[in-house]
């Protein structure tokens, strides 16, 4: 699609890459606003459409988004989200929050600006009314993450290695290396006298150390940063045939209270399709340990996994009422570049799965058990959001703040992203993925991670 418009053409790309792809029609955008009116004329060879609205927000950002939302009237599209595709729609609401609108006021907002039907404007101010109390700007989240795992499956695109090859010849080192930055970071966060309300050990997948691994990486985590603040500790392991008993009351003595469990689905010919092996019976193993031990646990499920139909995937929301989780992901198929299944050319094909009765079949189940939604986010190439749902006063502080993007979060191993954050602005601090770059570049890499950190700190 080719636009002429005086409106800056990169306020718009996205909408475009997201519905346009494949239409190379000449689109004229006219903005004839006053004082009083957002008033923005579209024209193609086919189709005049004006869209106008009075102003009730921010001018410019109202003409951007007024862009995207005429470009969909004028071919026709019906999207629940509307204009809204950004990845994190809450953020809007938090800011129109911040600024001192109403929800009333939001509401007519997304509906008359942004186009979102009435089910996802609820939805939104649904999220923000239950994670609002678990937000804070005076504490950051610390992440610590493990680049390995036992098995890649098929659709990550996360840092997960095999320790294989090349590989299992610097594990050691790599453990090493991860457990000096965790003395580093540690500290760095005591002399800026931070305070942390949230730990998550991710990957990967955290539970692939073995146990002396673990209690290492544990006890340096306790000896070198400080707790006093912590509400909330959290351990991935999502991984099933990964984790017993001794590990796990190693977690629960070093203060860890949640942890997740990932089923993913419940056709095990579907878990080995994707490099996932635990049976039904390992999972139900492992899950009824974590409850003993009182874990507050966490189970992730994927919607659109490669051969799943309509049938598997509402068995798989069914079967859930056997567990009570305190939380629930359901995470939509998103097909990353990085992934295995990218890379050997395989596509969704969403319309072999009735994803409006799926949708409809999550909703109801969370509403009978007593689940509310808290976080969500959006992907490019999947069908619909990716949403978490917890029992009441059991949301993750953590998910939140990673969606939210709303605090400064310290990221510790290959592959993490530290993330600083000031007013909208967010600067971030990557460390390598492979962990034997992470291992071979780690002295220079860390020296200015903590001089961008310290400069970051002194210029606020």
């Amino acid at each position: 699609m080719k636009i002429i418009s005086e409106i800056d053409e990169n306020k718009f790309k996205e909408i475009v890459y997201t519905f346009f792809e494949n239409i190379n029609d000449i689109v004229k955008i006219t903005n004839k606003s006053d004082d009083e009116n957002i008033l923005i004329e579209f024209e193609n060879d086919n189709k005049k459409y004006t869209f106008k609205n009075e102003i009730l927000f921010d001018r410019e950002k109202q003409i951007q988004a007024m862009t995207k939302g005429g470009l969909l009237n004028l071919y026709g599209i019906k999207n629940d989200w509307g204009a809204l595709v950004g990845m994190r729609p809450t953020k809007l609401v938090h800011k129109f929050l911040a600024e001192g609108k109403s929800y009333t006021n939001i509401e007519e907002i997304l509906k008359k600006v942004y186009l979102l039907n009435d089910n996802k404007i609820k939805l939104l101010i649904d999220i923000v009314k239950n994670q609002i109390e678990y937000i804070d700007k005076d504490t950051v989240a610390l992440y610590i993450g493990i680049a390995f795992c036992p098995t890649k499956c098929t659709y990550c695109s996360f840092p997960a290695y095999l320790k294989k090859g090349k590989y299992e010849k610097i594990y050691d080192l790599y453990i090493k290396t991860l457990n000096e930055e965790i003395k580093l970071m540690g500290d760095l966060l005591k002399k800026l006298d931070v305070k942390i309300n949230s730990i998550y050990i991710g990957g990967g997948t955290p539970s692939f150390l073995s146990y002396d691994e673990l209690e290492e990486l544990l006890s340096n985590v306790s000896s070198n940063f400080n707790l006093e603040y912590l509400k909330e500790y959290t351990f991935e392991a999502g991984r099933i045939d990964t984790i017993d008993y001794e590990k796990l009351k190693l977690l629960k003595s070093f203060f860890v209270d949640r942890i997740s469990i990932n089923p993913q689905s419940f056709k095990e010919s579907t878990l080995k399709r994707v490099n996932r092996y635990h049976s039904i019976e390992k999972l139900n193993e492992v899950y009824k340990m974590a409850k003993d031990l009182n874990f507050i646990i966490n189970m992730d499920y994927i919607l659109g996994l490669p051969l799943e139909t309509t049938e598997d995937i509402l068995n798989t929301i069914e079967k859930m009422s056997e567990y009570d989780a305190k939380n629930i992901t359901i995470h939509n198929l998103a097909l990353k570049k990085a992934s295995y299944l990218t890379k050997n050319k395989y596509e969704l094909d969403s319309e072999k799965i009735d994803f409006k009765k799926v949708y409809e079949k999550i909703y109801e189940y969370a509403d009978k058990n007593g689940y509310i939604p808290y976080y969500m986010y959006k992907q490019k190439k999947s069908y619909g959001e990716n949403i978490g749902f917890c029992k009441k006063e059991s949301q993750s502080i953590y998910n939140i703040d990673m969606i939210e993007e709303n605090k400064n979060v310290f990221s510790i191993g290959a592959g993490s992203i530290t993330k600083l954050i000031k007013k909208d602005e967010i600067k971030r601090i990557v460390m390598p993925k492979d962990p034997i770059m992470y291992v071979n570049e780690f002295k220079d890499r860390i020296e200015k991670k903590i001089a961008d950190i310290l400069d970051f700190y002194e210029q606020e």
